[in-house]
């Protein structure tokens, strides 16, 4: 019996599948079925879990690759052949060539601040005239200057500005993303944030996981009694946020001058208690032990992690927490050093990448540009930048088993690049290789457009 499809994508020069489960070990590379190919010695992550270590480089590239839907899942992936012997195609079917291309699953950015108003260029002249991310926030700027524009703005605007977002994020190959308030800083104002994500979720081919990040600065009102915003956050935001089902995470900026460990950990654990998983920023400008309290809580992710102790690294390695880092923050604060992806990875810490968007300290929408960063700026190998793209991006947000790579029973999020080999993706910098991007089994980008449904 052949198996019905509406959606192939085939012959690409390199189909990378990003799938481990059922390889097979030779000298060279891990071979996922004749034709294909790895980007190093075999290292397989057991089914179910992010890759870690040498399993990083392991992308199960087929050669002359196809990769078949039917409604929104993928039903067939293997050589083009193989596939086409395969699959009925139903009447409507459409088949699209990927002759000289490389077809992949769609990027996963598990880090954003989308919803905000207003703008904070004139930071950057700040930071070129020597002034720190904190001494900005300290004189009231930083994310006090985006909480006073997100508060002026109606939810149309917000609404309105985001969605403008999320198509660049689309036209860039990013089909599941994460985004979280934090712009708000008073019940209502982080209710009000967390409705307009839920309104881009319902408005936007892009899937939305939404972060309750109440706990991104002590706003005006609580100025020298963090403990009293922290009362507010467990007893008054955390109850509403749960009880109309607005947030799947909870997320705390666990920092010197910001949020203590203590207080991150209270949070945290409210929010564990209402059904909120907890996932967190962490160590990033100064060792706080962060990362060993995403280790305690059980975190989806800690992220930034540029003063990670060895200790922590090694704790979240043992519980299973995905580093995510986010390279354009570090471009972007002028700080000439990244997050040592590398210790992570040797620690048998997932890795993940993330493009940190956000007004002042990342206004970077594409995952490609946080890929070039991420191989000149941190020395990761194209293999590991593409797993950390996707399959342990997707696993940071407990979305693994969804999407992250090219699998039967998956959803059909399949970039389409304009490049013979995933090689180019981090080598060549500046360039949107998007020709076509499909989420759900649709098209919904064509030559680097967004298509109008």
């Amino acid at each position: 019996m052949k198996i019905r499809a509406d959606l192939v994508v085939e012959n690409a020069s390199e189909l990378v599948t990003v799938a481990a489960a059922g390889c097979e070990r030779d000298d060279s590379a891990t071979r996922v079925a004749p034709g294909s190919r790895g980007t190093g010695r075999a290292a397989v992550s057991p089914p179910g879990l992010p890759r870690t270590g040498r399993a990083m480089r392991e992308l199960g590239i087929i050669e002359n690759g196809s990769v078949a839907a039917f409604g929104d899942r993928i039903v067939a992936v293997g050589p083009s052949a193989e596939v086409r012997a395969k699959v009925s195609l139903t009447p409507d079917a459409r088949v699209i060539g990927a002759t000289g291309k490389v077809v992949l699953p769609g990027f996963v950015d598990p880090h954003t601040h989308l919803v905000f108003a207003g703008s904070r260029e004139h930071e950057f002249i700040q930071r070129a005239e020597g002034r720190s991310y904190m001494d900005i926030l300290a004189s009231g700027g930083g994310i006090l200057s985006t909480v006073r524009a997100t508060r002026a703005a109606p939810p149309s605007e917000l609404v309105e500005l985001a969605l403008k977002r999320l198509d660049v994020m689309l036209c860039h190959g990013t089909t599941t993303a994460e985004v979280k308030s934090g712009y708000g800083l008073s019940a209502d104002e982080e209710l009000k944030c967390l409705r307009v994500i839920r309104e881009l979720s319902e408005h936007h081919p892009m899937d939305i996981a939404a972060t309750f990040l109440g706990a991104h600065a002590v706003p005006p009102e609580y100025r020298g009694d963090p403990d009293g915003y922290v009362l507010c956050i467990t007893e008054e935001m955390l109850p509403r946020v749960a009880s109309e089902g607005l947030a799947e995470f909870c997320d705390v900026f666990c920092e010197h001058g910001v949020f203590s460990v203590d207080q991150s950990r209270r949070i945290l654990e409210a929010g564990k208690a209402m059904g909120l998983a907890p996932r967190l920023h962490a160590d990033e400008i100064a060792p706080m032990g962060g990362a060993e309290l995403a280790a305690e809580v059980g975190a989806a992710s800690a992220d930034h992690l540029l003063c990670a102790s060895p200790d922590g690294m090694r704790r979240m390695a043992e519980a299973g927490v995905v580093a995510t880092l986010l390279p354009a923050t570090s471009f972007t604060l002028m700080l000439g050093r990244y997050a040592d992806a590398r210790a992570f990875i040797d620690a048998g810490c997932p890795v993940a990448l993330a493009t940190d968007f956000n007004p002042g300290t990342s206004p970077a929408l594409s995952m490609q540009f946080v890929m070039n960063l991420a191989a000149f700026g941190m020395r990761l190998r194209p293999a590991e930048v593409i797993c950390a793209c996707t399959i342990n991006a997707a696993h940071a947000l407990r979305r693994a088993d969804e999407v992250g790579s090219l699998e039967v029973g998956k959803l059909a999020d399949i970039i389409i690049a304009d490049i013979d080999t995933h090689l180019k993706l981090p080598y060549q910098l500046g360039t949107n290789f998007v020709d076509k991007v499909i989420k759900r089994g649709q098209v919904v980008v064509t030559g680097g457009r967004r298509v109008v449904q």
